[in-house]
Parts: C-alpha cells; sequence; structure tokens
C-alpha cells in the first residue's frame, strides 16, 4: 500500500497507540469507501504508525470482512505483552508451631482439638530456626511499538531479630542463641526464650508469675493472681478473674469465666474455647472455639467463633477488621455491640481525645470570662499586684490551653479519617443474627430489629448494608 492508496486509507482508518503503549486502536471513519478494505492493507496501516508487536491478526481479519461493524466504536487491534512482576522474598520458619499461622484442628462435629497447643516448638542452641528465600526475578513485557517493559522487581526479605537469637554473616539464616521456646512477638519478631513450666494451678502455692520467657501453666490461674511473660503463656486448664499478659500470644485450652474481673492480654493472638464475663485484648486475633458471652472484647484484627456453638452474646466486641460468629445475639434480644473498622485502641482514644476537648473548651471558657473582668478593671486602673499576676498567669493558661485544643482537634481529624476507610471491615453471622444487635462500622451504626440468617454487614453508600452471606 504506497502512494495515493496509502494517503487514502490513512484518511479513512486512524490508528491511535494509547499512553502507555500497551494497546492501540483502530477507528473506522463511517463512509462508504470504508468498506472494503484488505487485512494486508490494516497491517500496512498498523506498521505506519509503528505497532510492531501484539498485531491481533484475528480481529484485523472481522475488521476486514465487515468493516461497516466497526464503524462507531473504537477497536483494539494490537495488545502489548506485560510485564510479569518478580516475586517478593519472604522468611522460611523451620519449626512447627508457626505463631499467628496456627489454628486448633477442628474435628468433624465442630469442636476444636486444643491437644495441638501443647506441642511446643522447643529448640536448642545453635539449632537452625528460619531461613531468608531470596526474591524471584520478573519477566520483562514489550509494548505495541516493541519497546520494553522493565518488570517490577520482588523485595528481598528481612529478618525480623528478636531476643536470644542470632543471624549469619550473609544474612541468609537465623539460629536459636540458647535452648528455649520459638516465640513470635509483636512486630513479627522471631524470639528465643527461656520456658517455665508450672505444673499445676497457680495459686497460693505458686503466686504471681512474671518471667522474661514463655510460661506453661498446666493447670489453672485462679482468681486474683498474675501471670505475665515476654513471650507466650499456654494454658491447659482454665482462668478466672486473673490477669495474663503476654508479648507473644495467649493459649487458654479451657475457658476463660471472668466474672468480670481481670484481663487477658496479648501482643499477637488469644485462642480459648469460651470466654464468660471476660475482658480479653489481643493486637491481632481473637479466636473462640465455643462461645463469648457478656464480655468485652477487643481485637486489633479480627474476632472470630466459628465451632459447633460459634455464639456471641451480651457485652461489646471491637476489631479492626472482622467479626464472625455462627450465632450473634439471642431470642431475648440481649442487647449485643460489635464495633469493627477501627482499632479499638483508636477507638478509645477517639472517645479520650473528645473528652479532653469538652473539659479544655470549659476551661478556655471559664479563663476568657475572668480575664474579660481583669481587663475591665485594668482599663479602669483598679488592677491590684495579686490580680494583675493572675490576669499574667490567665493568660499563659489560655495560650497553653488553647494550643492544646488545637493539637487534640487535629488528632480527632487524623483519627476520623480513618473510620472512612472501611471498605474491607465487616461483620458475619454464619447461621443466625437476633434482634438487638448493635452493629457500628466506622462511624455508622446500624440496629438490628428482627433476625435474619446467614448474613453480613458492610457499609455501603453511606449506610451498613446487610446482604447474603456467600
Amino acid at each position: 500500500m504506497l502512494g495515493e492508496e496509502a494517503l487514502a486509507y490513512g484518511q479513512l482508518f486512524q490508528v491511535k497507540v494509547a499512553e502507555d503503549r500497551m494497546t492501540a486502536h483502530l477507528s473506522i471513519k463511517p463512509v462508504e469507501e470504508a468498506e472494503s478494505v484488505s487485512e494486508q492493507s490494516l497491517e500496512a496501516l498498523l506498521a505506519a504508525a509503528g505497532v510492531r508487536h501484539g498485531v491481533l491478526r484475528d480481529v484485523l481479519g472481522q475488521i476486514a470482512a465487515n468493516p461497516k461493524a466497526y464503524f462507531y466504536s473504537e477497536n483494539v487491534v494490537a495488545e502489548g505483552t506485560p510485564a510479569t512482576p518478580g516475586v517478593n522474598g519472604y522468611v522460611k520458619v523451620l519449626f512447627e508451631d508457626q505463631g499467628q499461622s496456627r489454628r486448633p484442628a477442628e474435628r468433624e462435629d465442630g469442636s476444636v482439638d486444643y491437644r495441638e497447643m501443647k506441642q511446643l516448638a522447643n529448640v536448642k542452641a545453635g539449632q537452625l530456626i528460619a531461613t531468608r528465600v531470596p526474591p524471584l526475578p520478573g519477566t520483562p513485557g514489550t509494548t505495541v511499538t516493541g519497546e520494553t517493559v522493565v518488570p517490577k522487581e520482588g523485595k528481598e526479605a528481612s529478618f525480623k531479630v528478636g531476643k536470644n537469637v542470632v543471624v549469619n554473616p550473609d544474612k541468609t539464616a537465623m539460629y536459636a542463641a540458647m535452648d528455649g521456646l520459638v516465640t513470635w512477638t509483636e512486630k513479627e519478631k522471631l524470639n528465643v526464650f527461656p520456658v517455665f513450666e508450672v505444673n499445676g494451678d497457680v495459686d497460693y502455692h505458686t503466686g504471681n508469675i512474671d518471667f522474661v520467657g514463655t510460661v506453661v501453666i498446666r493447670g489453672n490461674v485462679l482468681t486474683g493472681f498474675r501471670v505475665r511473660a515476654s513471650g507466650d503463656i499456654r494454658v491447659t486448664g482454665g482462668v478466672e478473674g486473673a490477669d495474663l499478659e503476654s508479648d507473644g500470644s495467649i493459649e487458654i485450652s479451657g475457658g476463660i469465666i471472668g466474672s468480670n474481673k481481670g484481663h487477658v492480654k496479648a501482643g499477637v493472638d488469644v485462642k480459648c474455647s469460651f470466654v464468660q464475663e471476660g475482658h480479653v485484648t489481643a493486637g491481632q486475633d481473637v479466636l473462640v472455639s465455643q462461645s463469648i458471652m457478656h464480655s468485652n472484647i477487643r481485637a486489633g484484627r479480627s474476632i472470630r467463633c466459628e465451632g459447633a456453638k460459634g455464639l456471641i452474646v451480651g457485652g461489646l466486641l471491637q476489631a479492626g477488621d472482622l467479626v464472625v460468629a455462627r450465632t450473634i445475639g439471642n431470642s431475648m434480644s440481649t442487647v449485643t455491640s460489635i464495633e469493627v473498622g477501627l482499632k479499638p485502641e483508636l477507638r478509645q482514644e477517639l472517645a479520650d481525645l473528645r473528652q479532653h476537648v469538652r473539659q479544655a473548651s470549659d476551661n478556655l471558657d471559664k479563663t476568657e470570662k475572668a480575664l474579660v473582668l481583669l481587663d475591665q478593671l485594668a482599663a479602669a486602673g483598679q488592677l491590684s499586684a495579686d490580680r494583675l499576676a493572675m490576669r499574667i498567669k490567665l493568660n499563659s493558661t489560655r495560650r497553653q490551653v488553647t494550643e492544646e485544643l488545637k493539637t487534640a482537634k487535629e488528632h480527632i481529624l487524623d483519627i476520623e479519617r480513618t473510620l472512612e476507610d472501611t471498605d474491607l471491615a465487616k461483620v458475619n453471622a454464619l447461621h443466625t443474627v437476633f434482634g438487638g444487635t448493635k452493629i457500628v462500622i466506622g462511624r455508622y451504626t446500624r440496629f438490628v430489629k428482627d433476625s435474619a440468617k446467614r448474613v453480613t454487614f458492610r457499609y455501603a453508600e453511606g449506610e451498613i448494608a446487610m446482604t447474603p452471606l456467600i
């Protein structure tokens, strides 16, 4: 196609290459002259426009067979080959207990086998506990105009080194520096902690425990006692109204009967069979196999109660992303409050900041009124030395409180912006949600009036929508 013929076709057929040069489009002038064109002529047009790669010859054949069908559209006639990104490197942990990724084994009847939780990841000094797997390279792509598309390369992983572990000189392997238990702590650090075992209950015989390692209790923790551990806490029995605090995870084979006393708090996960009138806080997940009743539960990521019973009723549950249970509430419409879409500590901080702003505003108002009176006395020449000192002090207080109010209000705005980011937050009822349940997602609230089966609650278009659970 040369000379006048090429010029004629160029007026009837226009080739447009996308800005990223990964596609080319052909538009056809809707006139009778354009109804007769060969596939070879279209290929020549593309070549003249610089299109050298990814030509869709099947499409060109269809256009040549019936150009009229393609008159009023921009038709993709060439597609580049996208680059395949590299795969990020990762740290491969070489022990059985994979920390927060482990879940107790579930039996066929839906109950949970917690025997697995007693299998501790003990290691010896010098034992390899983790290796660093390098990233895989990406595959280059090609634009329709023939240029190479450089792939995004995978990122190198790095060890998150905790206590009592060492890394080899080329930073490819991590080893235990002592005999002990491999333990995850917050920020996904790997540690090796010594293990302290209690062969029985934590009671007046043992007293309170504060240990720089992992604590294993082969019994119960009784009301009024405290257990503090830098590593994990494993309890093969149950926990009463006691205080348990761990930088790692807390696993309780039995349940928690708190009687509104004590607090179970973990930097990573809390796992148990049931919670009754308890206070539980986890940096990531709270995993309960049977029931959560009349309790206050806070989790940075999720609260899951998915066993055979899987019941949540009463109390307040707060999670950053997800709350899921088989049954939420009961037929007596017991008030059950569930809040997602904001990390619980931020929700509490927001409430504290709002209270602080109210108090500071009241104090500022009183200060302003006092200063007005003192300014009037000063204008009349009736300001004594004591009142002058008070005036100076109040002016200083006004500046300080005004600055505090400004900072607090800015922080409130920052937290409120995160309340709008609720796309991933949800509450799932795998079987039934009953009336009397209060659902809060971000800044939005919905009261459930009538029971519903197999539903999920999400934020959508300015409200909390209840939709069938797929």
